[in-house]
């Protein structure tokens, strides 16, 4: 019982952290039903299903822990993409960096602006799809983000954007505390591309809602940051119309805690969804991916590919569901999660799942981890490669299947080479 209790104790302290008010009647009524959900749920904790494997106690701690400042001359990622770059410096969007906000077939406006206002499209989205994805599973942080941000974007996409949008987050303070949310609707037949990079702030909590409309096209790559100590809980809310696509990559080397969420659902037929990622760790690193697919509809497909190389202790998690609803006949859905584990120290949890409620589908799930195929090496090795750079071409080979997901040959191409700079760095 005391454990119960201390839940909601925790979640009572997070929502007097920082709780604004005032907006449109919307946002507000958004907010507060975020609120009741959080009262209801409480905040995560270790005895919770999906939680068992991540303890939650520094991303539900009232004060963030210090993470130290990172510093680089590497290039950013997504320098060579013709974009408009958004900059957030801890949490908080910084114009001076940023780009003019004006691009054909795109409309973006602050969110604190969006909700200011009576009529807006948002109005429809913001803490809507959120609030859907409380269900079946519970997910607090994201509640607490609805409840809480006040910075972000509303993007509407009215046909093919001419540039990409790139979320740039940079960080200044060490002890940053950061809570973004951003809103996102593709009308019937539009086309975006998204990026992310940066570690956004010490601790970062954040959410994106999507909605794709029919023949609509959701690209979006993410690149999460060196800062070797930050943590940060991302969750992508998103519901896809009929004929629509949503693709989904993340890249993660570094971190002390990152767990990312994807909450995706089929509402219209012949729809398509890929979420993928690939991660490299090193010692104190925890990653986990929780990822949740309902179809509720005929004739779509899932994939969901993750690749995560781990050693010295480092610990990888992947949580994944496929829901099909009766009636969501010629469901195909794939799930494939591995770890390769460069040590004896090092850790790979998996739960992969299917629920299916119809009969004429395709699911299937693989999960494995292991160490580098003794007989590979060999090869390589017997042909005077040196034994760590040998062990670095498997390495990156074992994560191809990952990068293979991304559809831009040139953002594939330099997610492999940040891989390949991690390893080199690692070894030496």
């Amino acid at each position: 019982m005391a454990n119960v209790q201390e839940k909601y104790d925790v979640a009572e302290a997070l929502i007097g952290a920082s709780t604004p008010s005032g907006g449109a009647i919307w946002a507000v009524a958004a907010r507060e039903t975020a609120l009741a959900n959080l009262r209801q749920m409480g905040a995560p904790h270790r005895r919770d299903e999906y939680w068992k494997y991540t303890n939650p106690t520094s991303l539900t701690a009232v004060d963030p822990l210090a993470a130290d400042l990172f510093h680089t001359t590497e290039v950013r990622p997504f320098e060579m993409l013709d974009r408009i770059k958004l900059v957030f410096v801890d949490g908080i969007f910084d114009a001076a960096q940023s780009d003019d906000l004006s691009v054909d077939g795109v409309e973006i406006e602050l969110l604190s602006d969006a909700m200011a206002k009576d009529i807006h499209w948002a109005s429809s989205l913001y803490g809507v799809l959120e609030a859907r994805g409380q269900s079946p599973v519970a997910r607090p942080l994201a509640a607490l983000n609805t409840v809480q941000a006040v910075q972000g974007f509303a993007i509407r996409v009215t046909g093919k954007a001419a540039k990409a949008i790139s979320m740039v987050y940079l960080r200044g303070s060490e002890t940053g505390d950061a809570m973004v949310h951003h809103v996102i609707k593709l009308e019937q037949g539009a086309d975006l591309t998204l990026t992310e990079n940066g570690p956004l702030a010490a601790r970062a909590n954040t959410v994106m809602e999507v909605e794709v409309a029919d023949n609509a096209a959701f690209h979006h790559v993410r690149s999460q940051g060196r800062d070797h100590q930050r943590r940060a809980a991302t969750h992508i809310f998103t519901q896809l119309g009929q004929e629509s696509s949503f693709k989904s990559f993340t890249l993660t080397v570094n971190g002390r805690l990152t767990r990312n969420e994807a909450v995706i659902e089929f509402l219209g037929d012949n729809a398509h969804a890929t979420v993928a990622g690939a991660c490299a760790g090193d010692g104190d690193f925890l990653h986990d991916d929780t990822i949740f697919i309902t179809h509720d509809a005929v004739n779509c497909e899932s994939r969901q590919v993750f690749k995560k190389v781990l050693r010295n202790g480092a610990t990888g998690i992947f949580q994944g569901k496929i829901l099909v609803k009766a009636g969501a006949q010629k469901t195909d859905g794939y799930q494939l999660s591995k770890a390769l584990l460069l040590d004896d120290d090092s850790n790979f949890m998996a739960k992969p799942e299917l629920e299916i409620y119809a009969d004429d589908v395709a699911c299937s799930h693989g999960s494995t981890c292991g160490e580098i195929d003794d007989d590979a090496m060999f090869y390589l090795t017997s042909r005077g490669i040196p034994f760590k750079i040998a062990q670095d071409m498997l390495t990156l080979a074992f994560l191809h299947e990952a990068l293979e997901e991304i559809e831009n040959p040139v953002i594939a191409e330099d997610m492999g080479a940040r891989l390949s700079d991690w390893m080199e760095r690692r070894t030496g």
